[in-house]
């Protein structure tokens, strides 16, 4: 970000030898000059005043920034930019550096006089995704939560106006912008300068042509409608800037993604490796949409790494009770709890999926009911990985890589009205792979009218 880590320009002989000495890693040498002149340890480079804690941390020395910090040196010294060490560990992506320097107290908060950034947004802007994990965590434990609040650290902004995500987003970093949404950043937010201004996170993966990021983007509600300060929308960027697939998604005319269901806000807890599940599900039928949004044209999707064929021979192995209840077509893979019930990672999506919030709309008190169970119609309080039982009658997680034989699934002996109802739904009949935003909205209507 404008500088270097250089450590010779302007200093003294035994300066020099220490900053190098820091940068390469040498403790030995670290040490041996610091005993016989402590005073080192307070100077920096002429220029740009780099210590040799931001030195060591740039380069990813552990050893010695640990050698440093147990001398009792601040953590959050800065240098000529107002950088700490902290945010040149996260630069660089030198996780080991960066853990160390939060478990000293190093302040999250920091913000440089380049742009106004901390060290998340350095993190992010680089892509280093277990830097980025450490920050998050880290703002999770600390006063910041108490003092700033986590949503907000989230979404802070530089002195361009730009989040993270803008970032993440703008650099193609699609991990980065996963584990920001995830983390609560707002996904139709806009910027100030950065960019073009009022850009939204969808505007800036648009003119990077990253199909993933758009990808992320869309699932989580971004609008492709939303303009900048120019008046352009999404897909005007993706033409200007000749990303052809990227506006072939973006175009408004083309079919609504499914979005990540905001009515799963409602359970109390949904199991991590159910949540897996259920993204996987999401994604995998929006890239069925996007196959037939590019199909026949020059951006064609290639080959999935999978094949239908395999797909189906593995379901033919279960026995016709392990396939879900509603769809028909494949192996019931979720567990709603506190009933018990089970059915697949494509039914369970498409029953939780709404349309997105009409922004009109935002600022009633009014919101969507819990989703319930399509069997008992009891509130869905938790979703897990559902599990069987083998011969041994030992329960065991069902795998998405791997299907194992089970025992009858106690959904097909439930005859309640509300499965023939949703048994009866065309709409579900072979949804595995290939889904759409009717089936979601059908669903809801489904729900309405119980």
């Amino acid at each position: 970000m404008g500088q270097g880590l250089s450590c010779r320009a302007g200093t003294s002989d035994e300066t020099g030898e220490l900053f190098i000495a820091a940068q390469s890693g040498d403790l030995e040498r670290f040490e041996a000059l610091l005993e016989r002149e402590p005073s080192l340890l307070d100077q920096s480079t002429v220029y740009d005043k780099l210590s040799g804690l931001h030195i060591s941390a740039g380069n990813g020395q552990i050893e010695v920034v640990s050698s440093i910090l147990n001398r009792y040196v601040k953590p959050d010294i800065l240098n000529r930019h107002r950088q700490t060490p902290l945010m040149l560990a996260a630069m660089h992506g030198k996780i080991s550096c960066v853990e160390m320097l939060l478990g000293a107290g190093a302040n999250i908060l920091m913000f440089d006089s380049l742009h106004g950034r901390t060290c998340l947004h350095y993190a992010a802007y680089y892509g280093h995704l277990d830097c980025l994990q450490s920050i998050l965590a880290a703002a999770r434990s600390t006063s910041v939560s108490d003092s700033w609040g986590f949503a907000r650290f989230v979404n802070v902004r530089d002195g361009d106006g730009a989040t993270p995500l803008h970032l993440a987003a703008r650099q193609k970093r699609s991990d980065c912008v996963h584990l920001l949404l995830d983390s609560g950043a707002l996904v139709c937010a806009s910027t100030g300068r950065y960019g073009s201004a009022d850009s939204t996170p969808l505007h800036l993966a648009a003119r990077s042509g990253s199909m993933d990021c758009i990808r992320e983007l869309l699932a989580w509600g971004a609008d492709r409608l939303q303009r900048d300060a120019s008046g352009r929308i999404p897909y005007n960027v993706a033409l200007k800037y000749k990303h052809g697939a990227c506006a072939a998604l973006l175009n408004p005319s083309s079919a609504e993604p499914l979005v990540w269901p905001s009515p799963l806000k409602f359970i109390s807890e949904l199991n991590p490796e159910a949540k897996v599940l259920l993204e996987r599900a999401l994604m995998d039928a929006n890239k069925e949409r996007e196959k037939k949004i590019l199909k026949g044209t020059a951006y064609s999707l290639p080959s999935p790494s999978y094949s239908d064929t395999a797909i189906d021979d593995s379901t033919s192995e279960a026995t016709d009770a392990e396939l879900c209840c509603i769809c028909f077509d494949q192996v019931c893979t979720i567990e709603v709890q506190n009933c018990g019930h089970q059915m697949c990672a494509h039914c369970t999506l498409a029953l939780c999926c709404h349309n997105k919030p009409n922004p009109a709309a935002a600022n009633t008190n009014t919101c969507q009911p819990s989703p319930v169970c399509p069997f008992c119609r009891s509130t869905i309080a938790k979703l897990v990985v559902a599990k069987i039982s083998t011969d041994n009658d030992m329960d065991t997680d069902i795998s998405p890589s791997k299907l194992s034989r089970s025992r009858k699934s106690r959904n097909c002996n439930e005859g309640s009205s509300s499965f023939k109802g949703i048994s009866n739904m065309a709409s579900f009949g072979k949804m595995g792979g290939r889904s759409s935003g009717k089936i979601a909205a059908e669903s809801d209507d489904w729900i309405d009218k119980q």
